[in-house]
């Protein structure tokens, strides 16, 4: 059953109103919907409800919530994935399977070894266009919430809000080079429940030292005994945490 997000409370046996262009198209031109056919909402409360469509207006689509069919797919801690900027579509694949894999939040970031230059008058498009990839991940992956994206220009303004975090993790390729291997299990056994999480990654060429040495205070971990590719990095860190809190838990 198609999904679409609602910045609105859930609310049984109510009516509520599409206006999202993108999302009324997919409606009346993709899936071709008509009056009494079933869609599910997903609230901004996170509760997901099966819903009718009662009817189709020039710039909306009112809908009934008929039944709560809500169930919990969101990792028990926040996970922000920090990585450099890459080139070609590899950032937007990254995203598109990070949302999937149930991140919370991503920085795209202007590294020092980054090949890719976000110029400024292009950002605000860039990320239109990313919040866009990850919203349909999230649809598709029937996540209960849209993670968002921001830009920064160097991994220096995320040092300056570390404090918001519980950890902060740097996923360093040095590190699996001398074999380390427990760090980040470690880590992983101890979080707790809401707890917040950052994540740094590197462009294609790694990170810098000063890049490193910004971040003194957190945990440089392996992903590892093998060196992965920018886009594969954060997808192997998400797929260890998910399999250590909902696997095994």
């Amino acid at each position: 059953m198609q999904r679409y997000f609602l910045l609105e409370n859930a609310e049984l046996n109510q009516r509520f109103f599409i206006h999202n262009t993108d999302d009324i198209h997919h409606i009346k031109n993709v899936m071709r919907m008509n009056v009494d056919q079933k869609l599910i909402l997903t609230f901004k409360d996170q509760k997901s409800l099966i819903s009718k469509i009662i009817a189709f207006h020039d710039d909306s689509i009112e809908l009934e919530t008929i039944e709560d069919t809500t169930r919990q797919t969101e990792l028990p801690v926040e996970i922000t994935i920090a990585s450099a900027l890459i080139k070609g579509d590899k950032y937007e694949w990254m995203i598109q399977k990070g949302t999937e894999m149930g991140a919370h939040h991503f920085i795209a970031v202007q590294s020092e070894r980054a090949i890719v230059k976000l110029e400024e008058k292009k950002q605000s498009k860039k990320i239109d266009r990313w919040q866009k990839i990850i919203k349909e991940a999230s649809e598709q992956s029937m996540r209960l919430t849209i993670p968002d994206i921001e830009y920064k220009s160097s991994f220096k303004s995320i040092y300056d809000n570390m404090n918001e975090y519980d950890y902060v993790l740097i996923a360093y390729e040095e590190e699996a080079k001398r074999g380390e291997t427990s760090k980040l299990h470690q880590v992983v056994s101890n979080l707790k429940h809401g707890q917040k999480i950052l994540i740094i990654f590197g462009p294609e060429g790694g990170l810098t030292e000063s890049e490193v040495n910004l971040f003194k205070g957190s945990e440089k971990v392996s992903l590892g005994p093998r060196i992965l590719r920018a886009e594969t990095a954060p997808l192997y860190a998400l797929a260890a945490l998910s399999y250590q809190l909902e696997l095994m838990r």
